[in-house]
């Protein structure tokens, strides 16, 4: 690779990024989506330039561009309401969009596994056994029939701030395992996660089967789209450490771990986000059997469309300013 060459090929975007960093973080919102693409690969062309031998020059205007560059995209305001907001109407959906393709892959493998494993169990119900021990398939009979001791019996407020903070413990304990699990390659959270699926479709097919179906629905259906959301996102968080483990793009193996985890910070913050959430409405909100069954539904049907409305919306110039 010659100089010449190498410089025609790149120049273009490094006058781009060029202009983006003497415009600032206001320029910056325009190229969300762009700029830590094109920033990856000005790393890339540095450490091109400098195995390469290159014009001492082009390696300092690169270098500068590398430190400008990282300054924008890594500097972070002080927290204030402000930034919080911006966070969670713009950085987040945004960051989960931009990486579609390792979303749409955790979700296909969670949901997949846990349909499968729902269908079998339906069809064997024997089968249940195999995945999951007579006293978990008791304590699920206990919790969901309505002809047990606990049903539509009102619970204490103390008693549902104390399940708030096992519900939180719990949800979190279970995302941050499987987002620690992307540093064994990336297969760490896809076994934890699709052990997750599996689990929860046995554990509905068995509710099923015993005929409490309506209890357990109408139980899960407020907090699941926050809940299940949460845990996919930490396993795209993994996913893309995994990636980045391999995939180094000119870069030493540990500092090529360290820009994947500052890219997944935003997917992994918003998904213990969403997992707070449902731990609040799991707590708070679903296990109120005395509110009508007609109410859980319609309520949690308006939440499953709210978090779809969220990721395929949220942080997106949908109405251009006119001139």
């Amino acid at each position: 690779m010659t100089q010449g060459s190498f410089t025609g090929r790149r120049e273009e975007d490094w006058k781009e990024l060029e202009r983006i960093i003497a415009g600032g973080p206001a320029l910056l919102k325009e190229k969300t989506a762009w700029f830590p693409q094109a920033f990856r690969k000005l790393t890339g062309d540095l450490n091109t330039a400098r195995s390469n031998g290159f014009d001492p020059s082009l390696i300092d205007r690169l270098n500068r561009l590398t430190m400008e560059g990282n300054h924008l995209l890594y500097d972070r305001e002080p927290f204030s309401p402000r930034v919080f907001s911006a966070f969670i109407l713009e950085t987040f959906p945004r960051a989960v969009r931009t990486r579609w393709r390792s979303f749409w892959a955790c979700f296909l493998i969670f949901y997949g596994l846990a349909l499968f494993s729902a269908c079998i169990c339906i069809r064997f119900p024997d089968f249940v056994f195999q995945l999951m021990s007579g006293r978990e398939t008791a304590g699920l009979e206990s919790m969901y029939d309505p002809g047990g001791p606990y049903y539509l019996k009102p619970r204490e407020v103390k008693t549902d701030a104390d399940m708030f903070g096992y519900y939180i413990y719990n949800n979190i304990g279970i995302a941050f395992r499987i987002f620690g699990g992307g540093l064994l390659a990336g297969i760490g959270s896809i076994l934890l996660l699709g052990f997750n699926g599996i689990f929860i479709g046995a554990a509905a097919a068995h509710i099923i089967n015993r005929g409490f179906q309506d209890t357990f629905f109408s139980f899960v259906i407020g907090h699941s789209p926050f809940e299940l959301t949460g845990i996919i996102l930490s396993a795209q968080g993994g996913l893309m450490l995994g990636y980045r483990l391999f995939v180094t793009r000119g870069l030493t193996r540990g500092e090529s771990l360290r820009e994947a985890g500052r890219t997944a910070l935003p997917i992994i913050a918003g998904s213990a986000l969403m997992l707070v959430i449902a731990a609040a409405i799991e707590a708070f909100w679903s296990s109120r059997h005395e509110i009508p069954q007609g109410i859980r539904y319609g309520t949690g049907a308006a939440l499953i469309v709210l978090v779809i409305l969220y990721f395929t919306c949220a942080g997106r110039r949908l109405w251009k300013k006119r001139p």
